[in-house]
C-alpha cells in the first residue's frame, strides 16, 4: 500500500515540544500583565523617593525583552525537542529495523532492548516473543514438509519398484503383487488422511460444544476393543463425567489416537491401557496410561513431533505413520489445552490432556401441570 509522504514522528514531537514551550511563555507574560502591569498607573510621576515610571514606560521596556525571550524559547524548544524526540524514538527505530529484517526473512533478528520496563520495552519484548514463536513455527513447518515429502515418497518409490520388477518378470505372481501394492497404497492413504487431519486440527475452524470426555473414552475403547484383543492388551475405562468445550469430532479423534497408541506401542505382550477422565483445576482432564518398555527423556521429548516414533515401543506389525501424538498435540493447542507426557517406571507412558471446562447440556424442564394440555 502506497502512502503519501508526511512529517516524521520526530518532527511532530519537536514541533509539539516547541509549541507547548511557546504557549507556556505567552501564558507567563499574560500573567505578568494581568496581575502586575495593569495595577501600575499609566503615566510616570515624581515622588519623594524619586522618579516612578508609568505603565507605558514599563511596556516599552518589557515588550522587546519578552519578544527576545520568546524567540529564545522557540529555538530552545526546537533544538531541545529534536534531541529529546530522537532519544525517545530510538527504541522505535530499532524495532522498525528489526521488523524490516524479519519481513525480509531474518526471523532470528531480535530487538533485545535494555533498561527498565516501559511502554517501548514491553512492545520490544512482545515483538521478540512473537518472532521467537514465528521462527519456531516456521522451523517446525519446514521440518514437517521435509518429513512429509520423504514419507510420501517412500510408498511411491516402493510401488514403482514393484511395478518395474513385475514388468521385467513375465512369470510374476499377480495376486501377491496386488496384495503388496494394496498394502503400500493403504499406508499412503493412511498417511495422507493423517496429514489432512493434522492440518485441519490447527485451523480452529470448528464450533465449540459441550463434550463429555467420559463418553468419548467409552466410544474409543469400544471401537478399538478388537484391535486390543489382537495385541493381547486389556482396556480399562474409569472416571466420572468431564465436560469440555470443543469439537466432538476432533476430541474423539484425540481420544482414539491416544488409546490406539497405547495399544500398538504396548510391549511386551499382555499389557494394559487405562483411560480415566475427571475434573481438574480450571477444566477437565483425560489421562491414558499404558504399559510398555522404558522411555528415555530424549525420545520422550520428540514423541509429539510429526513422523517421530519411539523405536523401543514400536511394534513390527504396525509401525504407524508417526503422526498420532502430533495430531493430539495440534488438537490440544486448537482447544487451548495442555498436553503432558510422563515416562513411567519401570516402563510405560502416561499422557495427560487438560482442556478448558464446558457447561454440561441442560435437560429441558418438564411441562408444569398448569401449562399442560389434555386431549379431548
Amino acid at each position: 500500500m502506497t502512502r503519501p509522504a508526511g512529517m516524521s514522528a520526530r518532527l511532530k514531537l519537536t514541533l509539539s515540544y516547541a509549541g507547548f514551550l511557546m504557549l507556556a511563555g505567552v501564558l507567563l507574560m499574560l500573567v505578568v500583565w494581568v496581575f502586575l502591569l495593569r495595577y501600575v498607573p499609566p503615566d510616570a510621576a515624581w515622588s519623594q523617593s524619586g522618579f516612578m515610571p508609568g505603565r507605558d514606560d514599563l511596556v516599552r521596556a518589557f515588550v522587546p525583552a519578552a519578544l527576545w525571550a520568546l524567540l529564545f524559547l522557540l529555538l530552545l524548544g526546537l533544538g531541545g525537542g529534536w534531541v529529546l524526540a530522537g532519544r525517545m524514538l530510538a527504541p522505535l527505530r530499532r524495532i522498525t529495523a528489526v521488523t524490516r529484517a524479519a519481513g525480509a526473512g531474518e526471523l532470528a533478528a531480535r530487538v533485545a532492548l535494555d533498561g527498565p520496563r516501559d511502554e517501548f520495552r514491553e512492545l520490544a519484548d512482545s515483538f521478540d516473543a512473537m518472532l521467537a514463536r514465528l521462527e519456531a513455527h516456521v522451523a517446525e513447518q519446514q521440518r514437517f514438509a521435509a518429513n512429509a515429502s520423504h514419507e510420501l515418497r517412500t510408498p511411491l518409490a516402493i510401488t514403482r519398484a514393484q511395478l518395474d520388477v513385475a514388468r521385467k518378470d513375465p512369470d510374476h505372481d499377480g495376486p501377491q503383487l496386488v496384495a503388496r501394492l494394496t498394502a503400500v497404497n493403504d499406508r499412503a492413504i493412511e498417511l495422507t488422511e493423517a496429514l489432512l487431519l493434522l492440518s485441519r486440527s490447527g485451523q480452529r475452524a470448528f464450533t465449540h460444544e459441550s463434550v463429555d470426555l467420559s463418553l468419548l473414552a467409552e466410544e474409543a475403547t469400544e471401537t478399538l476393543l478388537l484391535l486390543a484383543e489382537q495385541h493381547g492388551v486389556s482396556l480399562v475405562v474409569a472416571g466420572e463425567a468431564a465436560h469440555a468445550a470443543g469439537s466432538p469430532a476432533l476430541l474423539l479423534q484425540l481420544t482414539m489416537n491416544l488409546v490406539h497408541n497405547g495399544i500398538v506401542h504396548n510391549l511386551p505382550a499382555d499389557g494394559a491401557v487405562w483411560v480415566t477422565t475427571g475434573p481438574a483445576p480450571g477444566g477437565v482432564e483425560l489421562t491414558v496410561t499404558s504399559t510398555g518398555s522404558a522411555l528415555d527423556r530424549e525420545s520422550l521429548a520428540t514423541l509429539t513431533e510429526p513422523f517421530q516414533r519411539g523405536a523401543a515401543r514400536r511394534r513390527g506389525d504396525r509401525p504407524g505413520v508417526g503422526l498420532g501424538l502430533a495430531i493430539v498435540q495440534s488438537i490440544v493447542r486448537a482447544h487451548d489445552g495442555a498436553l503432558a507426557l510422563t515416562a513411567l517406571e519401570p516402563g510405560g507412558l502416561r499422557v495427560s490432556v487438560w482442556l478448558p471446562g464446558g457447561e454440561p447440556p441442560r435437560e429441558p424442564a418438564p411441562p408444569s401441570a398448569a401449562t399442560s394440555t389434555r386431549g379431548v
